[in-house]
């Protein structure tokens, strides 16, 4: 079994890859020449959400990439049969099922784990997995906060894993091509970029606490964060809006376009300094317990002078740019500037009204020297596969450290929101300088046996 995995891991499937993209061979051609015994068996751990986006994916990658989705893991046994049943159907396998991922990673036949759970339990989850020898798809924002990011990154290092962060823009052929062209000088020197999330939402209430369902681990799903009565209004999904377990709408959607601006503007360091106030509107906080804010500005800047800003706003409102953009991007530059919405972008010139450039009607496949383009937009999916092949990091389209870095944004963000001041950081040592109440946010307590180690 160990000769297999190692056989995976290192480049020689990658180098045939090279020959097969050369020569348009089919995907059936390529799975059998990789062969039953070489496949790569994945977990999903999360199914629900985005994790059932997962399935999917890894579904529609089974002869395209040959990856077998072999285990189904969630904290909720009630979805078992539901999710189970769609990897069935699509792939004639039936998985087996657990609710506690350590047992998961004790399956020695899995190569890596895909992960859709909630933010406080990214980094624990990442770092057994590492140590287990399994490889990581792990969703955004890579980490809950600042420091147990960090330790993330070290335990991909330390055991040679490859850790894919969910970033998908990032193997979208048009932003690619958009940043190409921001790199490249499009619209001279970028000097700031703007991130958006409009996403109105109503309030979902609030109910008494109350006993946790049968199905649901409910000790095991607050993992790191500390224990609180059972309240259906605080878990599946709505996590995303408590502090304990959640970032608030600029650490959920968020991370999506604060990477895609760090990467606009070329910044392979943290910002300086950031700023960031708001608030909870339109939803009267007696009649929900939301705690994040749902409307947010913030601004950073970076040691060169230059900016990001980030708004989130949660409540109802009009698009922005000639593109009417409510996920996405504007690139300012020394001549001109770039809307960027989803796959589509436009370029304009000084003053100019009409574009002097703009992505392809249709969106090309990801270009791959390895392998073949991945079908139904799994490209980033793939890309994860082709990596674990090829065994290295440069293949990954956002290693975990690229994916850590646009995710400490939105974490900074909101611990400048908490205390209510503009913070300095300082990027060499991950800290806020001279500012104690702030360091003590970059970090958590933990709960015993879920501890994030020092020494991972």
């Amino acid at each position: 079994m160990e000769k297999r995995r190692e056989f995976i891991k290192k480049s020689l499937l990658g180098t045939a890859g090279i020959a097969m993209a050369g020569m348009s061979m089919s995907a059936k051609s390529y799975a059998s020449i990789i062969g039953a015994n070489e496949r790569i068996n994945i977990a999903v751990v999360g199914i629900r959400g985005q994790g059932s986006n997962h399935i999917n994916q890894w579904c529609a990658l089974k002869d395209n990439r040959n990856v077998r989705l072999k285990t189904l893991c969630d904290a909720d046994e009630q979805y078992f049969s539901e999710k189970s049943k769609v990897v069935i159907d699509k792939t004639g396998v039936t998985p087996t099922t657990e609710w506690d991922v350590r047992k998961v990673l004790e399956d020695k036949e899995l190569d890596a784990v895909s992960m859709a759970i909630p933010n406080h339990w990214h980094a624990l989850a990442t770092i057994w997995a590492c140590q287990a020898g399994k490889h990581v798809y792990i969703e955004k924002p890579a980490s809950h906060n600042v420091w147990e990011g960090r330790k993330m990154v070290e335990a991909a290092r330390k055991y040679d894993r490859r850790v894919q962060v969910g970033f998908q823009n990032r193997s979208i052929a048009n932003v690619m091509e958009a940043m190409e062209f921001l790199h490249g000088g499009g619209i001279g020197d970028v000097y700031m970029a703007r991130g958006t999330c409009y996403k109105p939402r109503d309030s979902f209430g609030k109910v008494a606490d109350s006993t946790p369902p049968a199905s649901l681990h409910y000790d095991y799903w607050r993992g790191p964060a500390e224990m609180i009565p059972y309240n259906e209004k605080k878990v599946h999904y709505n996590w995303h809006w408590h502090w304990a377990t959640g970032n608030g709408d600029t650490g959920n959607q968020g991370p999506h376009q604060f990477d895609v601006a760090r990467w606009g503007m070329n910044k392979n360091e943290h910002p300086v300094s950031v700023y960031s106030a708001g608030g909870i509107y339109g939803i009267d906080p007696n009649e929900c317990s939301q705690e994040t804010p749902n409307t947010q500005s913030s601004v950073f800047k970076y040691a060169d002078g230059t900016m990001l800003e980030f708004e989130t706003r949660g409540r109802y409102t009009n698009g922005e740019s000639s593109l009417g953009i409510e996920i996405g991007n504007v690139f300012y530059g020394t001549n001109g500037y770039l809307e960027l919405d989803g796959g589509t972008w436009k370029a304009f010139r000084q003053k100019e009204k009409e574009p002097f450039a703009q992505s392809k009607k249709q969106a090309a496949p990801v270009a791959s020297t390895q392998v073949l383009a991945a079908p139904g937009g799994a490209e980033h999916y793939a890309n994860f596969l082709d990596a674990i092949r090829a065994g290295n990091n440069e293949t990954l389209h956002c290693d975990i450290e690229e994916g850590f870095k646009s995710s400490v944004l939105p974490l900074i963000a909101n611990v400048s929101y908490l205390t209510g001041r503009e913070l300095r950081f300082d990027g060499t040592t991950e800290k806020f300088v001279k500012d104690k109440e702030a360091d003590k946010m970059l970090t958590r307590d933990y709960r015993d046996p879920y501890t994030v180690p020092n020494k991972v």
